[in-house]
């Protein structure tokens, strides 16, 4: 094997082997603590522009399959590991992850000292790396100023969310999908419910959702700061009070900033499938799968019209918000799993209940009316 380095911009070098794609790249590095889930974090359009470290020390061990894609095409910039397994083992696995890696454009290095990189990057937050091939002992002026010089990538919801709308056909209600950068497992959960799904690009305005009438949006999950996507903002603004929305991730910042709240980058995010996290209402601990940077500020929804309605039991972090007068509500972290526990899926159903619900109202609204005429 090749060697390969990963240098951080804070002047730390990572000495370790090449697997994957022998392609240089710089992004964000972040790291995912989860134990198993590396197929559908790889394939996760959230990581577009970042460099991946999975704590696990073991990655790659029952390969990669053809059922566990979160999207076709990967946008994330590299990964990072203790030890590649390099023949997998499971009746599932088709490809090794090397070979994945290699196929998709996917640099990536192992035989590192994960734990260290963690800590560094818990202790000063996520920064700027670049995987290469060069070898350095010592940090040198050539990739100071060239991590210095490199932009991070901003607005990378246009490079992930679908080009041009398309329906998935079901016989239930109607939904319309904004894609931010989708995970297949969201489409999964509603096509399971019979629901017509019409999946539209992250820019579509409120004046097209309306005319596809829908019985309620989908705001799903997606990469980088939710305020690089002001249409969208905008666009769900207007919406609101017409149609009944469930927010995702992204989908949940983009909601809250919709309502007049903030949102804030945090020092290194959450990402992995073990965050608990508590519902306010019913008291209950559930554990799940969460990839984000930027979390809605606490302080910012008393001047809203937003409650809030479950919080991270690690940092106490805004997970759920849903609106006072309007059927819209959201959620920090992935109820459709892919990977993770999926003790939260309930919320695809109640989003369902709450468009019944809704629906019901309007109906006694209108008859309401008529007999006052």
């Amino acid at each position: 094997m090749y060697k390969r380095q990963l240098i951080l911009e804070d002047g730390t070098i990572f000495t370790g082997k090449a697997f994957g794609s022998l392609e240089e790249s710089v992004g964000e590095v972040v790291f995912n603590t989860g134990m198993t889930g590396y197929q559908e974090i790889l394939s996760d359009p959230s990581y577009c522009g970042q460099i991946v470290t999975m704590t696990y020390p073991l990655i790659g061990n029952y390969g990669i399959n053809r059922e566990d894609f979160e999207t076709i095409t990967p946008s994330i910039y590299g990964f990072v590991v203790k030890e590649s397994c390099q023949q997998p083992s499971n009746f599932r696995s088709e490809e090794s992850l090397d070979r994945f890696l290699k196929a998709k454009g996917i640099p990536a290095i192992s035989n590192i000292d994960t734990r260290k990189l963690t800590k560094i990057i818990r202790k000063y937050g996520t920064m700027k790396g670049i995987l290469t091939e060069a070898y350095l002992e010592f940090f040198d002026k050539g990739y100071e100023n060239r991590l210095k010089d490199t932009k991070l990538m901003h607005n990378q919801v246009s490079n992930v969310s679908t080009v041009k709308p398309y329906v998935v056909p079901g016989r239930g209600k109607r939904i319309v999908l904004i894609d931010f950068g989708m995970k297949h497992g969201i489409l999964r959960e509603l096509t399971k419910r019979n629901c017509h799904v019409t999946v539209v690009p992250y820019h579509y305005s409120a004046e097209e959702i309306l005319r596809l009438k829908p019985d309620g949006i989908v705001l799903t999950n997606g990469p980088g700061d939710p305020k690089d996507v002001p249409e969208a903002i905008e666009m769900i603004a207007t919406v609101i009070n017409d149609i009944p929305i469930f927010g995702i991730c992204l989908g949940h910042q983009l909601l809250a900033l919709a309502c007049g709240a903030d949102t804030e980058k945090m020092v290194f995010g959450h990402r992995g499938s073990n965050h608990p996290v508590k519902d306010l209402t019913s008291g209950k601990t559930y554990i799940t799968s969460q990839n984000h940077g930027y979390a809605v500020t606490v302080d910012s929804l008393a001047k809203t019209d937003l409650s809030l309605t479950q919080v991270a039991l690690n940092d106490e972090t805004v997970e759920g918000i849903s609106h006072k007068k309007y059927p819209a509500f959201s959620v920090q972290y992935h109820p459709e799993s892919s990977p993770g526990p999926e003790d939260t899926s309930y919320l695809f159903d109640q989003f369902l209940t709450e468009i019944d619900t809704y629906k019901l109202t309007v109906k006694e609204s209108i008859t309401c009316q008529n007999v006052q005429i």
